[in-house]
Order: structure tokens, then sequence, then C-alpha cells
């Protein structure tokens, strides 16, 4: 783990003295892909070793794209011919990589790309997706919202496939009708600081197109003098659960106690959504005003119901 991360950093440094506008690094490998091949002491006594905090080292990266390995869905097409690294039989490969995807659970901006494409369609999908991450022209983010039953947080914190992280969330002011934010996001005191800003792309609410940068604290800081005034600031708890090879963001808000939302990325709008049976969907709440975190940030409701 200490060679990738120096290894990264060198190639980071060499990017920085390039003259181009854009350099892109993608890493093969990402650094808490070494948790999925140790045990949690094992792996606790390697980020002691090294000095490192698990949430500040995950979220180092700024976007992590998962490819589901072949065993998971078209196992006809995994094989140990093309690659004389790989050793583990099908069985195998799918619990490493259940254990990848729990790794990484928790990244603001983690994908799984799993098998239900053909191959090429399936780079097609990725190479979208990273579009997207940046804030490409022509790339859009594609998100369901609902509302859910307040979920049981003693099985989401036991959940080896969930991770729950701190938000604060504070709205700027709008000059230019594009809703911009700036969001501390943690746990355990160590955070990472974002701008995000925010267009619709069409009226259905489902589509919108977002870009948004990693911030320094000092960069933080400053651009809270540019709040909003007449909104509150937003503080919630996320929960980041990967099931069935999909991210869902349940968000628990301090002035709900029987109810919460959750969030779902599509690949397209058609898209078919499907629900872990400890979830209660309540109804879709996509593009619905009263449950946008900028109207909540206006009016944070008194009593439950409130946002009815």
């Amino acid at each position: 783990m200490a060679l990738q991360l120096s290894k990264e950093r060198i190639f980071e440094q060499g990017a920085r003295t390039m003259p181009d506008e854009k350099i892109l690094l993608i890493c093969d490998r990402g650094a808490l892909d070494n948790k999925a091949y140790m045990t949690a002491e094992e792996f606790a006594q390697v980020l002691s070793s090294l000095n490192l905090s698990e949430v500040a080292l995950r979220d180092s990266y700024d976007a992590v794209f998962h490819l589901v390995t072949a065993a998971k869905g078209v196992p006809e097409a995994y094989t140990l011919a093309n690659n004389q690294a790989r050793y583990e039989s099908p069985e195998d490969a799918v619990a490493l990589d259940d254990r990848i995807i729990s790794s990484w659970t928790g990244h603001p901006h983690l994908r799984i790309i799993d098998n239900s494409k053909e191959f090429e369609d399936k780079m097609k999908w990725l190479l979208s997706e990273v579009a997207s991450a940046l804030g490409e022209a022509g790339s859009y983010e594609i998100e369901r919202k609902y509302l859910i039953a307040y979920p049981d947080l003693k099985w989401l914190e036991s959940n080896p496939h969930c991770s729950r992280v701190e938000i604060y969330q504070t709205y700027l002011q709008d000059t230019d009708g594009t809703e911009t934010r700036v969001r501390q996001r943690g746990l355990g005191g160590q955070w990472l600081y974002y701008e995000t800003k925010k267009k619709p792309a069409g009226s259905s609410g489902v589509k919108r197109v977002e870009i948004e940068r990693r911030l320094t604290q000092e960069e933080y800081l400053s651009l809270l003098m540019s709040a909003d005034t007449e909104r509150r600031q937003i503080r919630k708890t996320r929960y980041c659960l990967t099931w069935n090879s999909r991210v869902y963001e349940i968000d628990v808000y301090p002035f709900w106690h029987s109810q919460a939302v959750c969030e779902v990325e599509l690949s397209h709008e058609d898209e078919e959504v499907l629900f872990p049976p400890e979830l209660r969907v309540l109804r879709e709440v996509t593009g619905v005003e009263a449950y946008l975190n900028a109207m909540l940030s206006r009016h944070v409701p008194a009593e439950e119901g409130a946002a009815e």
C-alpha cells in the first residue's frame, strides 16, 4: 500500500508540471482494494503503521468505478487463461468482488458497472460514467429520490455493505439560476470539502447537470462567507448501502423520526429500481420540491410530515 500511494503521488506531481488544461489520472487499483485481501484487524494495523485514516484514504479519489467480475452474471466468460495473476475460482471471485465493493462503499462517487450489458456496451457505460463525474458537456446525473419509512439503523450500521457519513451542507447565494452548495463530508473528525453546482436538464427532475470540485478547508471556509442567509445549514447522516450492484444513499435527518429519503443513481431514465426488502418505500418524490435539500434549507420542518 505504501508503494502504491507513493506511485500515485509521483504521477500526480508529474501531472501538475504538464501544461495541458485537463489531466486525468486513472488508477487500475485504488488503495482500498487492499482491504478486501485482509482481515479487519490486519487492515487496521496497516492504517496505523502508515498513519492513515480509512475515510480520508477512501475519499481521496475523486471517483471510483467498479467493474463487476464476469464471474458474477456471466460465469461462462470468466477464465484464468487470459490473466496470469488471476487465481480465484468463480465462487471466490464473486466473494472477493463483494468485499471490494464493500471496501469502497461510502465514497461519494462510487459507480458499479455490472454485467447487464455486453462487454463493448459495458465499456461505453464506464466511459459515460467517467464523463459524468468530470462534468463534461453532454453528461448528466440521472437520479431518482424516494421517501422511505425510517430505516433500521442497527441493521444499516451492522451491514458490511453499508457505510455511514456525516454531511453539513450550506447553500450559497444564487447569482445566475445555478444552485450552488458547499459540503463538509466525513466521519470521526476526518473531513473533505466540496463545491457542487447543479442545473436541471429537462422538466422531469430526473436529469441534472452537476459539476463538482474538491475544496481545501481554507476554500470551504472562504465560500461559507457567501452563504445564503435566508437558508439554514442542512445536517444529515447518510448511509451508503450497496445492494444488487447499485448504490443507495439513505439520508436521515434530525427533524424526521418516521421517514427518511433514499436517492438512487441510474444509468438511464427508464431503468427499473428495486429495493432491499429491509427498506420500505412510501413513494417516489423525484422532483418534488418539498423534499429537495434546497427547499428543506429554507424551511426545516418543525414536526413530522411538515414536508408532505
